[in-house]
């Protein structure tokens, strides 16, 4: 089992291109800190909605994972602030998921 966070940002009208460009820069950089990056796109339903989908062990491997790449130099002097102009808010959702449903994840939105 993973436990699964699902992160649903609404962007604020006209920062979609912008929010993207800053997503191409952050994505390899939260993958390099070693979070599973499990999938990340647009929704389906608005031009102004995006999702993350990271995999995690643990809720604590979570918080261990988050706090060190949140609190690092590279993430506050690098796209952070660009990102946070762009939101008009988040949200987050933990669920657990088999490997199996994580791997489906993982095939229907390669990144």
């Amino acid at each position: 089992m993973k436990l699964i966070e699902v992160r649903t940002y609404r962007l604020k009208p006209g920062c979609a291109e912008r929010f993207t460009t800053a997503v191409k820069q952050a994505l390899p950089l939260v993958q390099a800190s070693g979070m599973d990056v499990v999938a990340f796109g647009r929704s389906d339903h608005e031009e102004e909605s995006f999702f993350l989908i990271r995999a995690f062990d643990s809720r604590e491997q979570l918080t261990a994972q988050q706090d060190a790449f949140y609190g690092s130099t590279i993430w506050r002097e690098g796209p952070r602030q660009t990102l946070v102009d762009c939101l008009e808010t988040y949200l987050n959702t933990l669920l657990w998921l088999p490997q199996e449903a994580v791997d489906a994840l993982r095939a229907n939105h390669r990144l």
